[in-house]
């Protein structure tokens, strides 16, 4: 009897197979699915108030700008997506006469912009759409009785769809105004889209008179007008700005820009839906790849292909090393590849990082605790995947992230700054002389895994205005070795010591008092690691006899330091928002100042030449002179040192050798529809990774049998003697 209860337990765990860790469920298998993770929940998904990275993977595979960045190709590419072509700029003058291409920017009053759509394209199926066979639509008029047992999107059992017209992308473009949505960008756009600072302001009125403090209800922008956005006909609409800014292309590509068709605005603006999450911010609509048809933004979001899609096709052009990469073989190819986009949160990088080795993952960015595991560095630096790795069939990405990270020096400080005639010269030789000391490659090697390229500038690898080799290295701290095909080698430390010597500081020491050098560095770093990074930095500053005081501080005050001026050293970064080389060298213009204007630049650096030049650039397009005057921009900034140059963070990404067409993109979002996976092939991974190993079980069982037969026996023993002696 228990024999055969101990072989029926064996049989039923042999027949669990590979499922018995398999997190997803069953009737998912061999399914067209990618599998992702996150470990952030997005806060927005309303298109004029994301602005993170961990909303825009999902916003970009839904809402669809007019504009999206060529997948392939290297400089990003502006290519056409609901648009016929990417519109061209119309210049006019300030009485608002047409000015030629070429016409001189100080000219330029106006530029103007009509996109055209391409017709036929539909929204994903949705119950804004709905109507009855009357006409009225079905959920338009909803009370709270009506929303009692709605809990989600999905309990409304009518949807339907419609046209994508050029009145959509006018209302969408309203709402960055709409006064209870905070859009980000609201007060950039209003500097350069005519009308749009009083469109908000007269919107802002009109809702504290007619809402007073009710923080519910529809305003319905198709009531107002906005000067310079027009709807022209059905698939036409023109956007005025102010002067020239070429870069208002790129903001075309982002997801403030997208289309929102006012029956979506409407529907999700009724009384009792947002109080059940019913709202834009909670379920986008749009006309892409993709839509959201599960948000648990604790545990678990879904993506599953839009039946309404206008269809797309797989590039057939990218940059040098794709066709060699397998990155063109599905050319011409309809898009999307994949049906589900499966995402999962993971708040801790270790799970994750298991499950993509276990195949439940598809791919999976490298943690500094897992680098070694992955990746193997040369004695030349280069890096290659360790065989466990390519024993598994993983393949290994990298490329340089459109980001600087840097340290900045307060321009308005007595010691560090250049705002003063008569200490400039000795302040940049200081400036200069920290510059040198700070070894960004050993800071690169230690701290980053490698995964960095040291900055010779503001513009990272990449981005119009970079210059590859000896002609784009920092003449002040480096110096190129070996002729062409050469490399760039960082100034020894005893030419720190000379220019600091020249600034006033021998040794670290004033040379009229003797006093010591101290430099105090404002910082908010916090957590594993920043302990290490202080105090390597603290050793650098060491090597030329500088005293380096570090003040940590939380975030708010931080901020506040650099508003008013009063930090003296500090770190900080930029990601690009687009890849123009003019929304990095912004970052250096007075205009921008922090503390006169409010503005980008936190060091407050001023450069009467590098702001001329700077204008002139800005409204330039790409070309031989825009790179010129850029070359020019750049020496003036290596030789001021307003910052230290520290580095272009390296993306490293491992993905499986099911995951096709997979191409990295710090710019361009909407990537999943290019995407294709080999389910067959991950399948049988799968299974090959996690078969399970029984012997142990069956050890153990077999062990307790052993132990439970001789208790067993002396029982039957005693049952059989009390039955003879009755």
């Amino acid at each position: 009897m228990r024999v055969r209860t101990i072989l029926f337990v064996l049989l039923l765990l042999t027949g669990c197979g590979s499922a018995l860790n398999d997190p997803y469920p069953a009737a998912d298998r061999g399914g067209n699915i990618l599998y992702s993770g996150f470990t952030d929940r997005p806060k927005h998904l309303d298109p004029v108030q994301s602005y993170s990275e961990d909303e825009i993977t999902f916003t970009a595979q839904i809402y669809e700008p007019v504009l999206q960045y060529h997948y392939l190709k290297r400089p990003y590419l502006l290519t056409a997506a609901t648009a016929v072509a990417v519109p061209q700029p119309r210049y006019l003058d300030a009485g608002g006469n047409a000015l030629p291409p070429d016409a001189d920017p100080t000219r330029i009053a106006f530029t103007d912009y009509v996109i055209t759509l391409r017709p036929g394209i539909r929204y994903q199926p949705h119950p804004a759409f709905a109507r009855t066979a009357s006409g009225d639509f079905t959920y338009h008029a909803l009370s709270l009785g009506d929303l009692k047992s709605i809990d989600t999107l999905a309990a409304f059992a009518v949807r339907d769809t419609r046209e994508l017209v050029a009145a959509d992308y006018v209302y969408g473009l309203k709402r960055l105004a709409h006064p209870q949505l905070h859009s980000p960008i609201l007060g950039l756009m209003s500097e350069y889209v005519i009308g749009l600072d009083a469109f908000s302001k007269k919107l802002q009125q009109q809702q504290k008179s007619t809402l007073g403090t009710r923080q519910s209800g529809w305003l319905d922008l198709r009531e107002h007008a906005l000067d310079g956005v027009e709807v022209i006909d059905r698939y036409r609409y023109r956007i005025r700005i102010k002067g020239k800014y070429p870069q208002f292309l790129y903001w075309l590509a982002m997801p403030f820009f997208s289309p929102m068709p006012w029956e979506a605005d409407k529907f999700h603006s009724q009384p009792g839906m947002k109080e059940k999450n019913l709202t834009l911010d909670w379920y986008p609509v749009g006309t892409g790849p993709y839509m959201l048809t599960e948000n648990n933004p604790n545990s678990r979001m879904v993506l599953e292909r839009n039946p309404n899609f206008h269809g797309e096709t797989y590039p057939c052009e990218g940059a040098p090393g794709d066709p060699e990469a397998g990155l063109l073989k599905d050319c011409g190819k309809p898009l999307p590849f994949i049906d589900k986009v499966v995402f999962t949160r993971e708040k801790e990088q270790i799970p994750y990082w298991n499950k993509f080795l276990q195949g439940y993952y598809d791919a999976s960015g490298i943690a500094s605790d897992s680098f070694d595991q992955a990746v193997q560095v040369g004695s030349g630096g280069e890096t290659a995947l360790t065989d466990a790795m390519r024993a598994q069939g993983i393949e290994l990405s990298t490329s340089v992230s459109t980001s600087s990270f840097y340290m900045g020096f307060n321009w308005l400080d007595a010691l560090v700054g250049g705002s003063d005639p008569k200490t400039a010269d000795a302040s940049r030789k200081l400036r200069q002389a920290i510059s040198i000391a700070l070894d960004q490659e050993e800071f690169i090697s230690i701290f980053q895994n490698g995964r960095g390229v040291p900055a010779q500038g503001p513009i990272p690898p990449g981005i119009f205005g970079y210059r590859e080799g000896e002609g784009g290295i920092n003449r002040q701290i480096y110096d190129w070795q070996g002729g062409s095909g050469g490399y760039a080698q960082r100034k020894p430390v005893a030419e720190a010591r000379r220019l600091l010597a020249e600034a006033g500081w021998p040794n670290g020491r004033n040379a009229t008092t003797g006093e010591p050098l101290v430099i105090n560095l404002d910082t908010t770093a916090t957590g594993v690691g920043a302990k290490a990074r202080m105090d390597w930095l603290q050793k650098q500053f060491k090597k030329i006899d500088v005293q380096l005081v570090v003040r940590s501080t939380d975030y708010n005050r931080f901020q506040e330091k650099i508003r008013k001026g009063t930090a003296q050293l500090f770190y900080f970064g930029w990601n690009a928002d687009y890849p123009d080389p003019e929304n990095f060298l912004f970052l250096l213009y007075s205009r921008q100042s922090a503390v006169k204007h409010d503005g980008s630049n936190a060091a407050n650096y001023q450069n009467p030449d590098y702001d001329r030049l700077f204008e002139q650039v800005q409204t330039m397009e790409n070309g031989p002179q825009r790179q010129l005057l850029i070359d020019r921009m750049l020496e003036l900034l290596r030789t001021d040192a307003p910052w230290i140059w520290g580095f272009h963070p390296k993306d490293y990404s491992l993905h499986h050798g099911w995951l096709l067409n997979r191409k990295p993109s710090k710019v361009g979002h909407n990537t999943f529809k290019y995407q294709r996976v080999d389910a067959s092939l991950r399948q049988m991974r799968r299974a090959e990774w996690n078969r399970p190993e029984w012997w142990p079980l069956l050890v153990v069982v077999l062990l307790l049998a052993a132990a439970l037969v001789p208790a067993w026996r002396g029982y039957r023993r005693r049952e059989t003697a009390t039955a003879t002696a009755d």
